[in-house]
């Protein structure tokens, strides 16, 4: 008998390269996705005031959540952005300001430096590949925002927001018990409560 083939037996590995090529197409198709996704954002989900929302540097061509800060940050919310601590390790954020200086990342990603106070959010957006209407999100792999989200709400209520372009919805995903669900996706077409 012949092993089996890694990329066939890998169905998150073969979506995920699916899903990346979608959301380059939304991006390309969309430049303006980022200013009504933050549009639904604000007008679907409570942000009290002073509350701290991690938001995430947009890398490749993930929804671009800066006009999502500016609109936050008009409405009295706090910024936070995640930083990796240590490689299988729950995410820490910390506070940012527009115009703070950003040091390099472990994945090429802008943080905040070490000097930024680290900060509890109350709502988490998370970027993502793809996702279902029931909260299934599908990430990198790395599981980062996974852990984070399990510890975080073993301790207390957090909101996790997914946040990408209306192309990356999908009926189903390939999840399995370690995957956090997300209370909302918020895209360029409008707000869903999972």
């Amino acid at each position: 008998m012949l092993p089996p083939i890694p990329f066939l037996s890998n169905p998150k590995k073969i979506l995920r390269e699916r899903m990346k090529a979608e959301r380059k197409a939304a991006a390309n198709a969309r430049p303006d996705a980022a200013i009504h996704a933050a549009r639904n954002f604000v007008d679907a989900i409570e942000v009290k005031d002073g509350a701290v929302v991690a938001l995430y540097d947009p890398m490749n061509d993930e929804l671009d959540p800066r006009p999502l800060a500016e609109a936050l940050l008009e409405h009295g919310a706090a910024i936070a952005l995640p930083v990796v601590a240590a490689k299988k390790s729950p995410l820490i954020f910390r506070l940012f300001q527009p115009g703070d200086a950003l040091v390099d990342g472990a994945y090429g990603e802008q943080i905040p430096g070490d000097a930024a106070p680290e900060a509890n959010p109350a709502i988490i957006v998370l970027p993502l590949l793809a996702f279902t209407r029931a909260g299934g999100r599908l990430g990198y792999g790395g599981g980062y925002y996974d852990r984070t989200l399990e510890a975080l709400r073993r301790d207390h209520k957090i909101l996790a927001v997914g946040y990408g372009y209306g192309a990356q919805e999908v009926d189903a995903l390939p999840l399995n018990a370690l995957d956090q669900p997300l209370d909302w996706v918020v895209t360029e077409r409008g707000a869903i409560r999972c």
